[in-house]
């Protein structure tokens, strides 16, 4: 179940196998179930969560009632409402499985014990936050000055699996667009491909 993690750890920090069994004891292996939520909006946020196997999103929901997915997290990638993760506050975020998932949990707590004794570990989460804000960087320039079909396109071009795990509704969310618009761009997509 570590293996992964494991894997993602070593991409971008050189770690003993002393140290890849002592950071083990600070996880927590979870299951989720298909439209299981891990964690509710106002709710605190207690999981940092490393994502095993399956496929979660982040979203909120606004005062209308419509969801805006904020992040799909598949295999690999980490998930959690940061800002309540650390400030202990209530989170704005939901996270739901939208298929069923395995993740290794990470409390805060837990957490800081390991940047104390683990200082690897204190590089590794400096990478990575680095590399996410680059990231959402990206994704805000993109927003806004990206077609709907050029927002599509890098999509596919960036996470290809992902168009046809998330449901279509969800996807269309996360690039600020309607079901109807996403379909109208496949569908040309999928002309000019043929």
């Amino acid at each position: 179940m570590y293996e992964l993690l494991i894997e993602n750890i070593r991409s971008k920090v050189a770690i003993s196998e002393a140290e890849e069994e002592q950071l083990k004891k600070y996880f927590i292996p979870k299951k989720y179930r298909k439209r299981q939520y891990l964690l509710n909006g106002g709710d605190i946020c207690k999981y940092f969560s490393f994502v095993v196997d399956g496929l979660i999103r982040s979203f909120t929901v606004d005062d209308k009632g419509h969801e805006h997915v904020v992040q799909f997290a598949a295999e690999g990638w980490w998930v959690s409402d940061m800002g309540s993760f650390l400030e202990e506050t209530e989170a704005m975020y939901h996270i739901e499985a939208i298929e069923d998932v395995e993740v290794l949990n990470l409390t805060k707590p837990a957490m800081e014990e390991m940047l104390n004794e683990l200082p690897v570990m204190e590089r590794y989460f400096r990478i990575l936050m680095q590399k996410n804000i680059v990231t959402l960087q990206q994704r805000v320039v993109a927003d806004h000055s990206l077609t709907a079909e050029e927002k599509y396109l890098r999509l596919m071009e960036i996470y290809p699996k992902l168009i046809h795990r998330a449901p279509q509704q969800q996807v269309a969310s996360y690039l600020g667009i309607t079901p109807e618009t996403l379909s109208r761009i496949r569908k040309q997509v999928a002309e000019k491909g043929d």
